[in-house]
């Protein structure tokens, strides 16, 4: 403990039995006026998320912890079959990802590699299951959190009324465990209640349901008469989009038949760990407002920035409607585009990948095309995200941007690579050392690097175009 004016009490090697309320008091014989100060402590573990992608077959990965972190984290670091694979301030692996049951994900957060989340691999993904095996972790609750285990996740969750006075949570696939924990929310409020099945409350005005721990799949919000009440539903809860595009964000409400809302508005909540501050948005300059007569109201967002990547989320507005509860909104990330070189270093003959990377996973079908010193390369296999150069020779130096089909491209700065001649003496030694240098503007990426000299034997040019996951 610190200084009478500072108490400060510090627990180190957490665990999970650390989670408690602390409170601090000099007198030992009154708790009263401690706990009126109280602080909660939770302890949090990383997870890999495994989410259901809007395309087939696929599924996006996200590193979570159990509980709010104080603060936001520095970075995410992404490891592959725990080799490092980058490191990135969105907590959205950058990548769609499909069915390879031989490779394992995990994630750490920056400053804390040491702590890093359970491994997890994909091992089927069909149009209503996603099978994935932990492990180990919080995730394996069902056996043991130090052993392994395999789980099934629905890739749709929907409310089914099975009677007039009962609703059923119903997923797109059974679930392993039968056990299974349901999450409810009427009114837009999470409540106690854990069962698959529910009788209908007579305060509950419109209903949804989760899996518990999968609260990111979330059923549609569903009025329990008919449409006759406040609901928000929205058409995709995570979006991907470049910087300097446009985004729809799209939402439907329903509201009940003798009142109509006051004010249908966008917010933007930011979230700094626990807390949160939300902005109301105005529809003028590069942001507009668009309804139809289905009850469809979109927010799109033009010429998209960084700092527009936030939370967003729809509010009906009237005068007796009081305090909304908001259930998650939509997560909309912004990224740029950057080159990613492997390996960093390479030399004459080697085989090298050029990767365009995101901070977040754009469509499977996006276009790239790649530019080598501001010409525009022809692929054998069509534009791809990956650009192999098997083998590199010293022809294939310059300048190297990549670009999305719709995006503009990045900017250049031109690098001159000279030839370093040596004596007859030192010719067979081998020659000059690569260098790599990586500029990042701030849609795409410049990269430079020059390649060491073998001989002087021609090298046939292959450029090869894949979409497999670079190594």
């Amino acid at each position: 403990m610190s200084d009478k004016s500072q108490p400060t009490l510090t627990i180190k090697d957490l665990t999970e039995s650390d989670a408690n309320r602390y409170c601090c008091s000099e007198n030992t014989d009154s708790t009263h006026a401690c706990f009126q100060s109280v602080i909660s402590l939770q302890v949090a573990d990383l997870q890999v998320k495994v989410i259901p992608a809007t395309e087939e077959q696929t599924v996006t990965l996200m590193c979570s912890s159990s509980c709010p972190l104080t603060e936001n984290p520095a970075a995410y670091i992404w490891y592959k079959n725990r080799e490092l694979l980058y490191q990135d301030w969105s907590p959205w692996y950058q990548e769609l990802v499909s069915s390879e049951e031989a490779v394992r994900y995990s994630c750490a957060v920056k400053g804390y590699e040491e702590l890093r989340a359970p491994e997890v691999s994909v091992d089927s993904v069909t149009p209503t299951c996603i099978n994935v095996t932990y492990a180990k972790g919080r995730m394996c609750e069902q056996t043991s959190v130090d052993e392994s285990c395999s789980i099934t996740y629905p890739t749709e969750i929907r409310l089914q009324r099975t009677s007039p006075s009962v609703l059923t949570c119903t997923t797109s696939c059974p679930l392993t465990d039968p056990q299974t924990v349901y999450s409810w929310y009427w009114n837009r409020r999470v409540h106690p209640y854990y069962q698959r099945e529910l009788t209908i409350p007579s305060s509950a005005h419109s209903l949804s349901c989760a899996v518990k721990g999968l609260k990111d799949l979330l059923s549609p919000e569903v009025c329990t008469e008919d449409e006759n009440c406040w609901s928000v539903n929205y058409a995709s809860r995570r979006i991907c989009a470049l910087q300097g595009s446009s985004v729809d964000i799209s939402s439907k409400y329903t509201h009940p038949n003798n009142q109509q809302p006051q004010f249908k508005q966008w917010y933007k909540i930011k979230r700094n760990g626990e807390e949160a501050g939300e902005e109301l948005i105005t529809a003028a300059g590069r942001v507009q407002y668009h309804e139809d007569r289905k009850k469809h109201h979109t927010l799109t967002i033009k010429q998209l920035k960084k700092n527009d990547s936030a939370e967003y989320m729809f509010r009906l507005h009237t005068p007796t409607a009081g305090k909304q509860f908001d259930p998650p909104g939509v997560t909309l990330v912004v990224t740029d585009l950057r080159v990613r070189l492997n390996p960093a270093v390479v030399t004459e003959g080697q085989r090298v990948t050029l990767t365009c990377i995101t901070s977040c996973p754009l469509s499977v079908g996006t276009t790239y095309t790649w530019y080598l010193n501001g010409r525009p390369l022809t692929l054998p296999q069509g534009q791809n995200k990956h650009l192999v150069l098997d083998p590199v020779s010293s022809q294939h130096a310059g300048s190297y941007s990549c670009a999305v089909i719709t995006s503009r491209k990045s900017n250049e700065k031109t690098l001159t690579v000279q030839s370093i001649r040596k004596d007859h003496g030192s010719a067979a030694a081998t020659g000059v050392r690569a260098a790599l240098l990586v500029i990042i503007p701030l849609i795409g990426v410049v990269v430079f690097f020059w390649i060491r000299r073998r001989r002087n034997s021609s090298q046939s040019l292959t450029t090869e175009a894949t979409e497999n996951t670079e190594q």
